[in-house]
């Protein structure tokens, strides 16, 4: 035995009585180290991660592991009768078991990449766009959608094959649905290529559905649209997507609600907004006007001076939030609406008006005299 040869234990910085965890971990970090793929000049590092690779699959075993423990190097080396089992990435206790579970934890493979058999997958989610009123989304909805739904294909039974023939064991993954892939010093499994996971391979597919095995057909389905749901909104239909694979649940159908523009109002979250034109007169002298909301119309006192853009707030006329129990409010945009089409008798008492308004002095267009002042005070 070469006198050169370390202690394994202190090849990974380990103490004696180390657990596997902390084999695993010393080793993952110095086998990055040390690797040839990332070291490709260095023969250093070379020599190095073989020591590291033989300490590390030596100690794993436990049966290697009592016998150094009792001998040292004698009792574990080839040449004297120890005997080195494994060796390689895919040896007991070597490169592919110390990294396995990062791996799995990434790719769904989960202890190593040891996985066997076929692979389940959840079947894909459906999308349906619904189109609803302002008054639905408000009240809440009710109704009945066609949506694709999957039942065995009666030839074939639902197995895929031709009738008179059957499927067969995949001959790429031997069956278990998953094949190993190595990439430089990276060993991981992924689908298999050929039965896409299900572990056979259908020689003769059958004609009417293809080898799925599914046949697509139409299903009703009575949807409810909560009351408040706003526009962009999905609303969940568990299960009645498409179907899994190799047993896997279904996927799930999400209505996507899209509120229509309404005539009257604009909506914003639970508030509602709405133009109201008024006539000259009422604007001026003030009066009773009529207000449209989702519940019907309302009477509403518009005071005496009021002007284009004033807005008025009426509480609780919106609409009751999808997550709240509270009811928003209504806000009237007043827009004073400017008579047209006058006959000669409305023009001339209109400007016998004017005239009447000019001789009472600026305290009729308080506006108007701010602005007028403004502009003086502008070029001065």
């Amino acid at each position: 035995m070469p006198k050169s040869k370390r202690d394994f234990y202190e090849v990974l910085g380990v103490a004696k009585g180390a657990s596997d965890e902390e084999l695993k971990k010393a080793y993952r970090k110095l086998a990055m180290k040390h690797h040839p793929d990332r070291n490709p000049d260095s023969k250093t590092s070379e020599a190095q991660f073989k020591e590291v690779k033989e300490a590390y699959e030596t100690l794993t075993d436990p049966n290697k592991r009592a016998a150094y423990d009792q001998y040292g190097h004698a009792g574990v080396d080839p040449s004297m009768g120890g005997g080195f089992g494994g060796g390689g990435f895919g040896g007991g206790g070597g490169f592919a078991d110390a990294f396995g579970d990062i791996f799995g934890d990434i790719f769904g493979q989960g202890g190593g990449g040891r996985h066997s058999g076929p692979q389940v997958y959840k079947g894909s989610d459906l999308r349906y766009n619904m189109d609803i009123s302002l008054e639905q989304a408000a009240e809440g909805y009710t109704t009945q959608i066609r949506v694709p739904s999957w039942s065995n294909c009666k030839p074939c039974h639902g197995s895929g094959a031709e009738p008179g023939s059957k499927a067969e064991r995949c001959s790429t993954c031997d069956g278990h649905g998953q094949v190993r892939v190595q990439q430089g010093f990276f060993s991981m499994q992924q689908t298999c290529p050929k039965c896409r996971g299900t572990g056979e391979y259908i020689p003769k597919p059958c004609k009417t559905c293809h080898g799925t095995g599914k046949h697509k057909e139409q299903k009703t389905l009575e949807i409810k649209i909560p009351a408040g749901i706003d526009d962009g909104m999905r609303v969940r239909s568990v299960g009645n997507g498409e179907p899994g694979l190799n047993g896997g649940p279904s996927g799930d159908l999400y209505v996507e609600v899209r509120v229509k523009p309404h005539k009257v109002f604009e909506r914003d979250g639970s508030d509602l907004h709405v133009q109201m034109p008024i006539s000259f007169a009422t604007a001026t002298i003030g009066g009773e006007i009529e207000v449209p909301t989702l519940s019907g119309r309302v009477e509403f006192p518009i005071p005496e001076g009021t002007q284009t853009g004033k807005t008025f707030r009426l509480r609780n006329k919106g609409i009751k939030g999808l997550r709240s129990t509270m009811v928003g409010d209504l806000f009237v945009h007043v827009m004073v609406e400017t008579p047209v089409k006058l006959t000669e008798e409305q023009k001339k008492l209109l400007h016998k008006f004017d005239e009447s308004l000019k001789s009472g002095g600026d305290k009729h267009s308080p506006q108007q005299k701010g602005w007028f002042d403004g502009v003086k005070s502008f070029f001065s």
